[in-house]
């Protein structure tokens, strides 16, 4: 601990706050060819594979993550929340910080429900962390409509009956 005086003298420095997510941190400029140090919150990327990871040791379970190659030309390990999802390579998806605890070296997020990576389907519960609608008829989804029979054609056809 400093005593008074050398307080005095040279005072406290303050502690710089590391961020975890670099790739968020830089911009490319294609046209001059150089990287320009700036914060972003998200970036767009895309997909170049699609794939399963185990946990660390006291979890076991397989965790969806994909290989995605930002805006900026650097490639990260991104993770997919949510149960199911529609992503497949060459995909454009959005990519957020956030990392997965028990995954080593993953310190991504993919945003749901933005880009080609949909909502995850009948979530009732937490639906804007997972890019899910909000359905007016109590569900998360709307009702399927059977085509097909009478009563149902009727009500879909533009023509109205003559009477």
């Amino acid at each position: 601990m400093p005593t008074l005086s050398q307080l005095s003298k040279r005072g406290r420095k303050r502690k710089i706050k590391k961020s975890r997510s670099g790739a968020l941190r830089r911009i490319f400029n294609a046209k001059d060819r150089v990287y320009k140090s700036t914060v972003s919150p998200q970036k767009r990327g895309v997909v170049t594979l699609v794939k399963t990871m185990t946990p660390k040791k006291p979890n076991s379970a397989l965790r969806k993550v994909a290989r995605v190659k930002l805006s900026n030309k650097m490639e990260v390990t991104a993770y997919i929340g949510g149960i199911g999802h529609s992503l497949s390579e060459h995909g454009i998806v959005l990519v957020r910080g956030g990392r997965v605890k028990d995954l080593p070296g993953v310190k991504y997020h993919i945003v749901r429900g933005k880009f080609d990576l949909l909502g995850v389907e009948s979530r009732k519960k937490g639906r804007s962390r997972y890019g899910t609608k909000r359905n007016v008829m109590g569900g998360a989804t709307a009702p399927k409509v059977v085509t097909g029979t009478a009563s149902n054609a009727a009500a879909a056809s533009p023509v109205k009956p003559a009477a």
